[in-house]
């Protein structure tokens, strides 16, 4: 068997950064009342987790760094999408009691960075997840997927291995069509994350945006 870290192959690490750092200006949006983290942690995390991302290419893809970044990126998505749930929730109160703390547009904008930060967070959750992360997948052929995706039964695509974007677009159809589309969840791992998405995408949707939108013309 092939020693990974002897392979050449690294995934670009720029969508990453970008990615995340959009969650971040998305945080930042929000009203400070429904905010579930002072700003200064937000940053400290976000300083390390750079390091760690820019880290796997400087050094050549090392399992150490690959490891730590994994479970750096991971601990990210996870608190960032408690945090979401919890702003979620702070909205939906906000709705049901009327309190006027936050006014119709404030609820729509703060729908809209909830619903993207949802994306984005799970995007970089499936791509972490899948075939043990981006370098294992790109270099062991032996992994067992979790999703399955339209060019891994093509035998043209035989060589072909999912990045990044390709993460970004299954979160993104998760969260709008809230089922699966071209790219299929295999194990009961992958279809347990699709589904708590595509409940949050559904809720931020259907029942906050709606009522700003309807506060708005109103």
């Amino acid at each position: 068997m092939v020693n990974l870290e002897q392979r050449k192959f690294i995934e670009p690490r720029w969508p990453i950064v970008i990615t995340i750092l959009i969650a971040l200006i998305l945080i930042r949006m929000l009203p400070e009342r429904i905010s579930v983290f002072p700003i200064w942690l937000i940053y400290s995390y976000l300083t390390v987790m750079i390091i760690c991302i820019f880290a796997v290419p400087l050094s050549k893809g090392k399992l150490i760094w690959r490891t730590t970044e994994k479970r750096v990126m991971l601990l990210f998505c996870i608190l960032g999408e408690l945090a979401n749930l919890i702003s979620l929730g702070y909205l939906i109160r906000e709705m049901i009691i009327s309190s006027k703390d936050l006014s119709g547009l404030e609820l729509l904008t703060s729908s809209v960075s909830i619903w993207i930060i949802n994306v984005l967070a799970f995007s970089l959750i499936y791509w972490q997840l899948d075939r043990g992360g981006p370098e294992a997948r790109h270099n062991n052929n032996s992994l067992i997927p979790e999703w399955l995706f339209p060019q891994d039964s093509i035998s043209e695509y035989k060589q072909w291995k999912p990045v990044f974007v390709d993460y970004l677009f299954l979160s993104y159809t998760s969260a709008t069509a809230f089922s699966p589309t071209d790219v299929l969840p295999l194990s009961s791992r992958s279809k347990l994350l699709m589904m708590l998405q595509s409940t949050i995408s559904l809720v931020t949707i259907v029942v906050v945006a709606s009522r700003a939108i309807n506060i708005l013309g109103g």
